[in-house]
């Protein structure tokens, strides 16, 4: 059956209602729903401020104002007669409703009623949920029999572009995802939706467009396949829009019989202890990317001490600590190596000025020097390669997961995942790092200018960390002042072994 909207925007889906638009609140969001077509077509969320400088505003996730045009549309098609689709007029017996004190759940009715069918839309929001569920009921009192199919659409203009590179909106997924028991987890961003549109039967999945710390998702009846579709929806003179569908099977209604057709949408924050009990594999919309392996365990056990201190920051700190111990063994090695280097700086600068520019005889003497000493000059190196991808792990914690989103810490810090306002962190992180290198030998080879190019590197990593979420720059800052204490710690140890002999 052919779904208006397919390929050119349908002007009746935005256009003002004859009516009031119906208004619902919970406790946790503020949904307007458009008697054209039944619609949702404004999602405000509650609990989640627009932004930690705009703690008055809310998030408004679903909205068809111009620019920000996002809605959930839903309707019948058929072959048989005239049933009601997304653009059809819809009555409702109230345009404002509250949840009650004390109430699990909210129903809203609206009904449609045209040539012997009657199909009544009734949306279901429950108390401190995000799960929104939707029965279209269809009462046929035609003498024959009437054959439906059920659709339900997500459609949005693309967000804005990348802003400037410390931006994570402008990192963070944003197009549209599927999942599949056969195939998993798959994403198209809205960059690429003409290159390759989905067109696919899956039973048991769900469709959903993404953003940062959001997303909006539709879940089609677990036991019964579906259609799944992607299109880039245009016309002249708007901006292109991105819907994702699904199309439910073709129902038989007998004459004076009935039947009624579920669905769920999830539309609100990318709850992580939440979304994998909506439906198999909706966590995934969380999207770690190629570090998923790492980011996932590292946000679990955030997660876990953050149930025991209640503050993110501070469980940052604790996380540092662990990971610190975790890799302890490691990184005393590293820094055993460091100090025994420190100790031949004099030796290896005796061979440089023995063999001058004759680097081949100066490489052959320091590699047997080393053989001789049992030194292995880059035994500095794997704790660094090993805490690397643990950092950017930890930045996708940082930037995707919507608990820490505009968490506080102590003080000035007053977002974790905005950069610090005073540049106290980054400051911090240089001095660090600038007393690291102190107690770091100069990596052998290295000519003046390599040398002065190294001594920058804390001055460089203050400036690119300022701008930074302030929560990962504690956990770096966090890491090098106690790789700083370890590393004093065991140098002493050697020096004093040293002395004794």
């Amino acid at each position: 059956p052919a779904i208006p909207g397919a390929g050119v925007s349908d002007d009746a889906a935005q256009a003002p209602a004859s009516a009031p638009r119906i208004v619902v609140q919970t406790d946790v969001l503020r949904a307007e729903i458009d008697p054209v077509g039944g619609n949702l077509v404004e999602i405000e969320l509650l609990e989640y401020d627009y932004s930690h400088k705009e703690r008055d505003r809310n998030v408004v996730l679903l909205d068809n104002a111009p620019g920000r045009f996002f809605v959930a549309q839903t309707g019948l098609v058929s072959e048989a007669g005239a049933v009601p689709d997304h653009t059809a007029r819809f009555n409702s017996p109230r345009t404002r409703y509250v949840l009650p004190a004390g109430a699990a759940k909210l129903e809203v009715p609206l009904t449609w009623q045209q040539e012997g069918v009657t199909v009544t839309k009734t949306w279901t929001f429950a108390r401190a949920s995000y799960r929104i569920g939707l029965e279209q009921r269809i009462d046929n009192a035609r003498t024959a029999p009437l054959a439906v199919n059920a659709y339900a659409q997500l459609q949005r203009e693309a967000p804005p572009g990348k802003t400037s590179f410390t931006d994570p909106n402008s990192y963070s997924f944003r197009g549209a995802a599927w999942w599949s028991p056969e195939e998993r987890f798959e994403k198209t961003p809205f960059d690429e939706y003409t290159e390759e549109p989905l067109e696919r039967t899956i039973t048991g999945g769900w469709a959903a467009l993404l953003q940062h710390h959001f997303v909006a998702a539709l879940i089609p009846p677990s036991d019964e396949a579906f259609a799944y579709s992607t299109a880039e929806v245009r016309n002249a003179g708007t901006p292109p829009r991105y819907l994702i569908r699904t199309l439910g099977p073709t129902q038989t209604i007998a004459p004076a019989g009935s039947a009624t057709l579920p669905l769920e949408f999830y539309i609100g924050p990318k709850l992580q202890d939440v979304l994998g009990g909506v439906a198999p594999g909706l966590n995934l919309t969380v999207d770690y990317g190629l570090v998923t392996v790492l980011a996932e365990p590292l946000y679990w056990l955030l997660s876990k001490i953050h149930k025991v201190v209640g503050n993110w920051g501070w469980s940052i700190v604790i996380l540092t600590i662990l990971i610190k111990l975790a890799f302890y063994k490691l990184t005393e090695a590293q820094f055993r190596s460091s100090a025994r280097m420190r100790k031949f700086q004099p030796r290896l600068a005796a061979l440089k000025e023995r063999y001058g520019d004759d680097k081949e005889k100066l490489n052959r003497a320091m590699v047997e020097l080393y053989q001789k000493e049992k030194i292995n000059p880059m035994g500095g190196c794997l704790p660094v390669l090993v805490t690397i991808p643990v950092f950017i792990a930890l930045y996708w914690v940082l930037i995707e997961s919507v608990e820490l989103r505009h968490a506080p810490w102590i003080l000035w810090i007053d977002s974790l995942t905005d950069r610090d306002p005073y540049f106290v962190l980054p400051v911090l992180n240089g001095l660090a790092m600038y007393a690291t290198m102190k107690l770091t030998p100069t990596a052998p080879g290295l000519d003046p200018l390599q040398a002065k190019m190294f001594q920058m590197m804390p001055v460089v990593m203050s400036v690119m960390f300022a701008f930074f979420p302030a929560g990962l720059v504690l956990y770096w800052t966090v890491n090098g002042v106690l790789g700083l204490i370890q590393q004093y710690v065991i140098t002493r140890r050697i020096d004093a072994a040293d002395a004794k002999r």
